[in-house]
């Protein structure tokens, strides 16, 4: 839900009209609250299927069908490969102590990073937990613009800890509802990284989810993956599915 602020800063620039009610720094940084609100699923636990289709000018096309679970309330998801057959009960498990890969051939979990890329995809780990913008960056400049038929923010975003995997990105989010539509992450040197697209959101409850995702390699032309979330659900997961014992036991 969007802040009484937020709803506030709205209402003032629709009653000055277009381009008199131009966002400060901080007026934008309360953006940031509202749009993990709308993308978090505090209230409710989430599950998905993601069908995720990769693109690679040397391998060629690859593509994954993977369970997600969510439960932004306390920080936990687990992502389980269903497709294809040779990384069938692959997993990564977010929990208390970090961020765990699991393999069923060898039977072990090894701790991995949020940074680090999903499954050799241009998706990063990082990209399927609760958002968390208002507490990892900082608003640095904003300005006002189009997107396609959108009218948006521009954002410019410092990090404010190490701990995330761009340091700086360029945000275009949504004047109305506050939802990211195009995202450009650079690295500490100012290079392009990567840029993500979110052409198309579902409202969930009181949520908004991007059933579609497309995230782009800007150092290797060619490469891209794009992401299709279906068969949503809000009903409670068993406290059991955030575990290790469970990814070792559906792997059996």
């Amino acid at each position: 839900m969007k802040t009484i602020r937020t709803i506030a800063l709205a209402i003032m620039i629709a009653a000055l009209g277009p381009g008199a009610g131009a966002l400060t720094v901080d007026e934008a940084q309360a953006i940031l609250t509202d749009l993990d609100d709308a993308r978090n699923f505090e209230e409710n636990d989430f599950a998905a299927v993601m069908r995720i289709t990769s693109e690679d000018p040397e391998d060629g096309v690859e593509r994954r069908v993977v369970q997600q679970f969510r439960r932004d309330g306390e920080d936990k998801f687990l992502m389980l490969i269903q497709e294809p057959t040779v990384q069938l009960g692959q997993g990564y498990l977010r929990i208390e102590d970090g961020l765990w890969f699991y393999d069923p051939e060898s039977r072990q979990f090894t701790f991995t990073s949020l940074e680090e890329q999903f499954s050799g995809t241009d998706a990063r780990n990082s990209d399927f937990g609760a958002s968390s913008y208002a507490n990892d960056y900082r608003v640095t400049a904003v300005t006002e613009g189009t997107l396609g038929r959108y009218e948006v923010y521009v954002l410019d975003l410092e990090a404010t800890n190490n701990e995330v995997t761009y340091p700086t990105e360029r945000m275009w989010v949504t004047r109305d509802l506050y939802l990211p539509l195009k995202i450009e992450s650079y690295s500490d040197a100012g290079r392009l990284l990567r840029t993500s697209l979110f052409p198309s959101y579902a409202r969930t409850g009181e949520n908004y989810i991007a059933t579609r995702m497309i995230f782009v390699d800007e150092l290797i032309q060619g490469r891209r993956t794009q992401i299709e979330i279906g068969d949503i659900s809000l009903a409670d997961i068993p406290d059991t599915v955030f575990t290790k014992t469970y990814v070792e036991r559906v792997n059996r």
